[in-house]
C-alpha cells in the first residue's frame, strides 16, 4: 500500500464525508442547489447517508480492500448521477462541482488497482 494511495483515499473520504454532512445538516448552499436541480426533499437524507457511508467505506478499504473498491464504485456512480442531475437542470456552470468530489475517489480507485 503506497503513501499516495493512503493520502488520496483519506482526502476522498474527507471530501465525501463533508459533502454528506452538508446535505444531512441542511447547509443552505447545498439545499438551494438540490432544490434548483429538482431533487425531491424526501431523497436528501438518503443522498447524504450514501455519501457518508461511501466515505466510511473508503476508510474501511484501507484495511479490507474489497470494501474500499465497492465504496469507491458507489461514490463514482453517485457523483455521475449528480452530474446528470445538474445537466437535466441545465445548470451547466455547476457541472464541475460533483466532478471535484469524484476526482479523488477515482484517484483512490486507480491507485488501489495499480498497487
Amino acid at each position: 500500500m503506497s503513501t499516495a494511495y493512503i493520502v488520496v483515499t483519506i482526502l476522498a473520504a474527507a471530501m465525501a464525508g463533508y459533502s454528506g454532512y452538508a446535505v444531512l445538516s441542511g447547509a443552505t448552499w447545498v439545499v438551494q442547489s438540490l432544490t434548483d436541480y429538482g431533487v425531491p426533499r424526501s431523497w436528501w437524507v438518503w443522498l447524504g447517508t450514501a455519501k457518508a457511508a461511501g466515505a466510511l467505506g473508503l476508510l474501511a478499504g484501507l484495511f479490507v480492500p474489497v470494501i474500499g473498491v465497492m465504496a469507491g464504485i458507489g461514490l463514482v456512480l453517485y457523483f455521475a448521477g449528480a452530474v446528470v442531475s445538474v445537466i437535466r437542470a441545465r445548470s451547466y456552470a455547476h457541472i464541475p462541482f460533483p466532478l471535484v468530489y469524484a476526482a479523488p475517489v477515482v484517484g483512490s480507485l486507480a491507485l488501489g488497482f495499480s498497487a
